[in-house]
């Protein structure tokens, strides 16, 4: 605990100090809710978005081992060429997060004749799975930043509520019996001044 001086002008900067700090807990503690649900659910995206990869890839390596024989692997994947990923931001309890739009791809053509049938859907196929990837990418930077942010305020929290509050409620307390010590010592002192007064006054008198 910081020294504190006994005055009266200090018990007035830790009654100050108090007020802040209450008057701060409220939003931050809203705050920290607030992150603590967004967080769970960047949690279930994320879960979510792995679980869109596994069922595509699982529908991918089902439909090519139909035609394993046949399917150009390189051919498909040279099909699939990212030109840009489109990201947006949004703000969430005060602080901005990338947002994920769409994956745009180079617009590679190929004669549909000189093919086989399915490459056509190989590729939208494994474009989604591109898309999917990178929309992953995103929702991991968007849990960092959430999570950080959580860890942030649940600190700021715990030192306003279990430090700074308690601190500054004790100072207040301390001040206010020294003050009241010094008073009462004040008094007392004006007492036996105004006796002793008194005492040499009727002593010169008589």
């Amino acid at each position: 605990m910081a020294k504190i001086k006994f005055t009266k002008t200090e018990l007035k900067v830790q009654q100050d100090s108090l007020k802040q700090f209450s008057r701060f807990l409220p939003t931050l503690q809203l705050k920290k809710q607030q992150l603590q649900v967004e967080v769970q659910l960047s949690t279930e995206l994320l879960k979510k978005n792995l679980a869109e990869q596994q069922e595509l890839i699982k529908r991918m390596e089902s439909f090519l081992s139909l035609f394993a024989p046949q399917a150009d692997l390189e051919f498909i994947e040279s099909r699939v060429k990212i030109r840009n990923v489109i990201k947006g931001e949004a703000n969430i309890a005060g602080i901005t997060i990338p947002t994920f739009d769409r994956v745009e791809f180079e617009p590679l053509l190929w004669d549909l004749f000189d093919t086989d049938w399915f490459i056509d859907d190989a590729v939208k196929s494994l474009k989604e799975a591109v898309s999917l990837s990178e929309a992953h990418k995103v929702l991991e930077e968007q849990h960092r930043l959430l999570a950080a942010e959580l860890r942030s305020t649940s600190q700021r929290v715990n030192l306003f509520e279990k430090v700074k509050i308690p601190e500054c409620k004790e100072n207040i307390r301390r001040i206010r019996i020294m003050l009241g010590d010094l008073d009462t010592s004040a008094v007392a002192r004006s007492k036996i001044a105004k006796k002793k007064s008194q005492e040499a006054a009727e002593a010169a008198a008589s």
